[in-house]
């Protein structure tokens, strides 16, 4: 892998990125397609990598196994047997929808929609040869509305910072309300969501993490809970954000919105994903539903406990092909607390701590 050193630069800054390499990483793509051969050329120099194209399935076969990183264009239809995944899939707007069901189907890790992702990339393909990948990535997604997902990635963010892991809380559902009217009923300082809807390219992670507010031990970036229209950021832009957040901080815990834009916009940043579900038949086919969305990748069960279940929680992993990994507790008192920006208090009870913490052991999440 190549060694890199990065300068530091300002936040939202637009232009190249400063990296001075060492050793130039071997880049694979796999395309026919004329335009994507172009643009990963102009990309991957700019990361300061070395292209090897590929047209077909049978030239790629001789470079997959050895290449730093493997890119395929959209005109990709099947991989080569017992081959790694590829890292990126690239494509056009034009394709729309189809894009992401191809990259479910081959089992590409990200996709970058072109030439609108091209800063995206060339920063994603510096940091994938870079010698430190950065911290964690968890995901947590309602299997359905009211699951809990929300309350529970604050616990699971409020114990991790008291485990001593520098954490950082992200609100991806720009629908929710705003994340930190549960965690607050203060006026915290720092910057929310509508604040990077200008940022492009590399983000300095120091900057960054001093920019946002903190509760709980916790670092958190959440969409501001007021009723006024907010400007949302485009891809480029969450693109950035999430790259500074791992580079930022150890554990980065993510609120996944339910839609396919937030879907599309944060799941597929996250290492593992923990798809919550109540146990009740209905509830267990809406999270069918929600699971067909998700990036192929590492997923498993929460199941929400406290009603009485029409569903066993296992039957249902059995049944979505998931690992169970436990079970959110139920306590009083959860929605009013919610309400007065009091959820943290709720954090210290004993069950949530045990719940928490014994996900994130399972999971490596902290030191």
């Amino acid at each position: 892998m190549g060694k890199r050193q990065r300068a530091q630069g300002q936040t939202g800054r637009q232009g190249p990125q400063a990296w001075t390499p060492e050793n130039s990483a071997d880049i694979l793509l796999v395309t026919a397609d004329g335009y994507l051969q172009d643009e990963a050329r102009r990309i991957v120099a700019a990361a300061g990598g070395t292209l090897h194209l590929a047209e077909g399935m049978e030239e790629a076969m001789h470079g997959w196994d050895t290449a730093d990183v493997v890119l395929v264009g959209s005109d990709v239809r099947e991989l080569p047997p017992r081959r790694r995944a590829p890292a990126v899939l690239l494509g056009r707007a034009a394709e729309g929808d189809a894009l992401w069901q191809l990259a479910a189907a081959l089992g590409a890790e990200r996709v970058a929609v072109l030439p609108g992702a091209a800063s995206w990339l060339a920063e994603h393909l510096s940091l994938s040869f870079a010698p430190d990948p950065g911290g964690t990535v968890l995901g947590i997604v309602g299997g359905h509305g009211g699951a809990g997902a929300t309350t529970t990635a604050i616990w699971l963010a409020q114990a991790a910072a008291g485990l001593g892991t520098s954490t950082l809380l992200i609100d991806g559902d720009p629908w929710g309300g705003g994340l930190e009217l549960a965690i607050t009923d203060q006026d915290l300082p720092g910057l929310r969501w509508p604040d990077f809807t200008a940022t492009r390219g590399s983000i300095d992670p120091n900057q960054f993490r001093e920019s946002l507010p903190v509760a709980g031990g916790f670092t958190f970036l959440s969409w501001p809970g007021v009723r006024d229209a907010v400007p949302l950021p485009d891809t480029a832009s969450v693109a950035a954000v999430m790259d500074a957040a791992r580079r930022g901080f150890e554990l980065v815990v993510v609120d996944v919105g339910r839609s396919l834009e937030a879907l599309r916009s944060f799941a597929w940043d996250c290492d593992k994903m923990f798809l919550l579900a109540m146990p009740h038949l209905k509830a267990a086919v809406a999270a069918s539903r929600t699971l067909n969305e998700l990036p192929p990748g590492d997923t498993a069960l929460l199941v929400r406990g406290g009603t009485a279940p029409s569903v066993d929680a296992h039957v249902i992993a059995d049944s979505l092909g998931l690992p169970l990994a436990g079970t959110v507790p139920a306590l009083r008192g959860v929605a009013g607390a919610t309400e007065l920006g009091r959820l943290l208090d709720m954090g210290h009870r004993r069950p949530v701590t045990r719940f928490a913490e014994a996900l994130l052991d399972v999971d490596g999440a902290h030191p």
